[in-house]
């Protein structure tokens, strides 16, 4: 029996081995780490994973680190993607929720790794509906990972907590006010700074209502905050992002001459 070098089992063998194949591989040990890791592989593995015409397609995606301070990026790996459609409405600690847009589920995924769980179930529980409900994902004091889900079905709202460690549902106490139930408001998705998840609720009219409602993580407990003080002779828009834990909103007000301001929340203003 011939022996084979690392060098032809990862770059001849390996580079045409799917992504699941190549992740198992990669704990083989640190030479066959280093070397799965490296660009150049990364590079033949995605040209060799592209498939002829007559043969079934199979999607991949990129994941690549990037340093925060210098914005580059790292090698990348290629993984698997095992949806052909869906949405990305909430991320944390590099799992991703998403939505699959042809059956509504809710899925908790790691894109680096390639897993996910499905965290829908037969009672309907993480069916999510474009433009009506909300997600956020958010780590409470014990370190489980959860996932806040806010729906709204014919005038009908209620919110659900998914535990990851419980690996369950739970019915949670959910008051804001009545018109925010209606179709003319858009949620945004979730955006956790420190203990909070922040929800932006504006209304898609001139001069329409514009609020922040947050949930208290740990309490379990919902409130309302105001929206930063924006002119009300138009339709304006805020997008919220945590930035080394403290919570900012930027802004964007007009249509052909738009305007963007930046502002930090300080206490509950």
């Amino acid at each position: 029996m011939v022996d084979l070098s690392v060098e032809i089992i990862v770059f001849e063998i390996l580079t045409r081995a799917s992504a699941k194949v190549v992740g198992c591989s990669k704990s083989v040990c640190k030479e066959w780490y280093a070397l799965l890791s490296t660009q150049d592989f990364a590079k033949i593995h995605c040209s060799r994973s592209l498939k002829s015409s007559n043969q079934r397609h199979s999607l991949t995606c990129s994941v690549y680190p990037i340093d925060i301070r210098s914005c580059d990026y790292g090698p990348g790996t290629i993984v698997d993607f095992p949806f052909n459609d869906i949405s990305i409405h909430s991320h944390l600690d590099g799992l991703l929720c998403v939505c699959l847009d042809s059956t509504f589920e809710l899925l908790l995924w790691n894109p680096v790794t390639g897993a996910y769980k499905n965290l829908s179930t037969p009672n309907f529980y993480c069916f999510y509906e474009n433009n009506l409900d909300a997600v956020g994902l958010y780590i409470d004091a014990s370190q489980d990972y959860k996932v806040l889900h806010i729906k709204r079905r014919c005038g009908v709202y209620g919110a659900h907590v998914y535990s990851r460690r419980l690996d369950s549902w739970r019915n949670i106490p959910f008051i804001t006010r009545p018109e925010y139930i209606r179709q003319s408001f858009y949620w945004s998705s979730g955006t956790l700074c420190g203990d909070t998840l922040y929800f932006t609720v504006s209304e898609s009219y001139i001069d329409g209502v514009n609020v922040v409602i947050c949930f208290d993580v740990n309490l379990v407990q919902f409130k309302e905050i105001s929206f930063p003080p924006v002119p009300c002779n138009g339709i304006y828009k805020g997008e919220l992002l945590n930035v080394k834990n403290e919570l900012h909103m930027f802004v964007s007000t007009g249509y052909r001459e738009m305007s963007i301001d930046l502002w930090k929340l300080e206490g509950e203003y």
